[in-house]
């Protein structure tokens, strides 16, 4: 059995999206001491090809982080698999919200320094002194509170879809880039009480035992993060607090929570909470971009990439393989609302 994957990505993902059986998407992270990583990364590869699991996998000394789906058939046996391996013994699934099974068409496990990337020296502080952790009810029973702070430990293109109500949402690319940003923003607050929430609760793990280390006493982070959320509010028929969607790292880009449109088209500016990669490969920025603004730029995110991708596939890689690219100047952050500045393409006409 090969331990990588010998596949065109384009055949996979076809594959996967013409395959019918049902597939359960799920996450799961753990911090704890693993030896002899690749060894390690080698047999999860193995045990879970052979289970249908595809998905993102990153394992380091610290821990695992892993965003997968398999066959539903199969999840009670990855679920022994994961509890008898005694390190990942009874750690919590959580299970997406809005799930067709085709969130992954490939496994990919890779060894890291980091599971997450902080850009901090864990030796510095204690990162086992975390916040105390909170269901969604009492979660929303501390949002009402008086003085209580509530931020947002995701990136800005994450938050820009959807957010708890009046929370802080740190404009950052990156977590490494937000932990000090967060400080920043929390200044002398130290004795209020801190709500924090991620997507699934492993980035505020982290930035609890950080808050904690500059001496926030009262810190607090959501159970299992937004995931786990809407889980919980649905089962306990509990109002939702969150907004809008739930940003997701595979093929789906997103999860539902509540019908609210908390974001615009970078383009246009009309509502609208869909994320789209450019669709010129050399590019390839994340952004908000509505129905009409998409059938107008090609699924490219500006007239220049709309050129590039309207040339023959054949003249888009000759390009792609020289150092002057005529779309090399266009620096983009992920998801950056600078794309309204640019030159609208001439509408097509429309049958009168």
């Amino acid at each position: 059995m090969f331990l990588y994957n010998r596949v065109n990505s384009d055949e996979l993902r076809e594959k996967i999206l013409a395959d019918p059986t049902p597939r359960t998407t799920l996450s799961f992270y753990r911090y704890v001491i693993l030896e002899n990583l690749p060894e390690l990364r080698n047999e999860l590869y193995q045990h879970w090809l052979a289970l249908g699991v595809y998905g993102r996998i990153y394992i380091a000394r610290e821990g695992i982080n892993a965003q997968l789906s398999l066959p539903t058939e199969n999840l009670e046996k990855f679920r022994n698999w994961v509890d008898d391996y005694q390190p990942f013994s009874g750690v919590a699934f959580k299970i997406a919200v809005e799930d067709n099974g085709k969130s992954f068409f490939k496994l990919v496990i890779k060894v890291r320094n980091r599971i997450v990337a902080d850009g901090l020296e864990d030796d510095n502080f204690d990162v086992t002194n975390v916040g105390k952790h909170l269901s969604a009810e009492e979660f929303n029973a501390e949002m009402e509170k008086p003085g209580t702070i509530v931020v947002d430990m995701r990136n800005h293109y994450e938050s820009e879809v959807g957010h708890f109500e009046g929370a802080i949402l740190p404009d950052a690319d990156t977590f490494k880039e937000e932990l000090p940003q967060v400080l920043d923003l929390l200044g002398d607050r130290k004795d209020q009480k801190i709500l924090m929430y991620c997507t699934g609760g492993i980035r505020c793990e982290k930035a609890s035992a950080f808050l904690r280390h500059h001496g926030f006493e009262d810190v607090n982070q959501l159970h299992g993060g937004i995931i786990s959320y809407a889980q919980e509010i649905k089962e306990k028929n509990l109002p939702s607090k969150f907004r809008g969607k739930n940003f997701v790292f595979d093929e789906r880009l997103g999860e539902r929570i509540t019908e609210d449109i908390v974001s615009s088209c970078h383009h246009c500016g009309k509502p609208c909470d869909t994320h789209s990669n450019c669709a010129n490969v050399e590019c390839n920025l994340l952004f908000i971009q509505c129905e009409s603004c998409n059938s107008l730029f090609n699924g490219t995110c500006s007239e220049e990439c709309k050129s590039i991708v309207a040339l023959p596939a054949e003249v888009q890689k000759e390009l792609r393989k020289g150092k002057s690219k005529p779309y090399s100047d266009m620096l983009f952050r992920k998801g950056r609302k600078s794309l309204a500045n640019q030159p609208q393409p001439t509408p097509r006409p429309t049958n009168q």
